[in-house]
């Protein structure tokens, strides 16, 4: 009897240890419901992994009037804290809870495929998931390629859920909206599509009557908020906010308007996640994706432009913050990414395979979603 109960003791503890392997091993709910993707236009991976650029704090580079003023709000003794005091919300959350693609300094390069470098191939790229030679001005035409918006708002569970916020006023043809039936609020246009609020109201009487300084392109703050009231009536699950100060005073040589525009995009990404996990809809259920849609040239001179005439454009950057991306920070010492890979990461996230229905898109960027890549 001795011998039958140890071996009932031994079987039970192995049964035991069985039960435990195989919780470990099982893989965790996947739990993103929801993606929101904020781009910002033509902003510098220097910038974004650096912090300000010592060279460009001048009247001569960077066309800035009070240097040690623009010191006092943006520079710091080492480049971590450079960095951090121009991309606190990027710094102090995403890199801590998400992912940061693009450092060139650490061997971990992020770059467009497109070859032209700069906003609509760019846009296009970033959206649909590969280049289209197509593609290759700034100019009105309808997209003839599909977005991952787009093919997901075709799924029953994201019909209706899906929404594009654009300042500059190409994103009714780059999202192709007549075709999708994407809702498109790009530009100057006012948002009619909800009900009117107060605030609605005065963001879309501004639009109509601040100065254009910008020619048909509102202040990033008008698109944000007017985004916000969007989120705020329709919930969607996919949003997407692109806007564009950071490209426009780059273009015109203001640094210290450049960095303070990339400055408050980072605290509407701040606003935007605790908007969000203040939510029940969003809560712990929401994947946070950053990105631009080219690169610049190097400093003192470069950093204006972009485009095919300017090679270092290419390298961009990208962050992703959610319940299902590890913390694996700044990233280091990896293989390169491309713009292409984001709408099918962006879908991956979602639970839904974009790479595997658009064969010419990207694959998702595994480690994004918690899956190493295959060597």
């Amino acid at each position: 009897m001795k011998i039958i109960a140890r071996l009932l003791t031994v079987t039970c503890l192995w049964l035991g240890c069985a039960n435990w392997v195989l919780a470990a091993e099982k893989p965790a709910a996947h739990k993103t419901k929801n993606v929101i993707f904020v781009m910002t236009d033509g902003l510098r991976w220097q910038e974004v992994f650096r912090g300000v650029e010592a060279g460009l704090m001048t009247k001569e580079n960077g066309g800035v009037a009070d240097p040690e003023g623009l010191k006092k709000e943006y520079g710091r003794e080492s480049e971590e804290e450079r960095r951090a005091a121009l991309l606190p919300f990027v710094w102090g959350v995403m890199a801590k809870q998400g992912q940061l693609y693009g450092n060139r300094g650490r061997n971990a390069e992020a770059y467009v495929t497109n070859g032209m470098n700069f906003s609509y191939p760019g846009y296009s790229e970033t959206l649909c998931g590969f280049p289209d030679p197509r593609i290759d001005s700034n100019h009105k035409f309808p997209n003839p390629n599909r977005s991952v918006l787009e093919w997901l708002v075709g799924k029953t569970e994201f019909k209706g859920r899906v929404a594009a916020f654009g300042a500059w006023e190409l994103f009714p043809w780059i999202l192709n909206a007549e075709r999708s039936g994407i809702p498109v609020n790009a530009g100057l246009t006012p948002l009619t599509t909800v009900p009117m609020t107060p605030r609605l109201a005065l963001l879309n009487e501004l639009k109509a009557e601040l100065p254009h300084v910008m020619d048909e392109e509102p202040p990033d703050a008008l698109t944000f908020h007017t985004a916000v009231e969007f989120l705020l009536a329709r919930k969607p699950r996919v949003l997407y906010i692109s806007l564009g100060e950071t490209d426009e005073f780059a273009h015109q040589g203001d640094y210290t308007e450049y960095l303070r525009s990339a400055h408050r995009v980072d605290s509407y990404l701040k606003a935007l996640w605790e908007m969000v996990q203040a939510m029940p809809e969003y809560r712990d259920a929401t994947a946070l994706i950053f990105s631009p849609d080219h690169g610049r040239g190097d400093a003192p001179l470069g950093w204006k432009d972009h485009g095919q005439k300017v090679p270092e454009s290419k390298y961009i950057w990208m962050a992703f913050l959610g319940p299902d991306t590890p913390a694996l920070g700044e990233r280091h010492d990896i293989p390169a990414v491309t713009q292409s890979q984001i709408a099918a990461t962006l879908a991956a996230l979602l639970g839904e395979d974009y790479a595997g229905a658009v064969k010419e898109a990207g694959k998702p960027i595994q480690d994004v979603l918690g899956k190493r890549a295959e060597k």
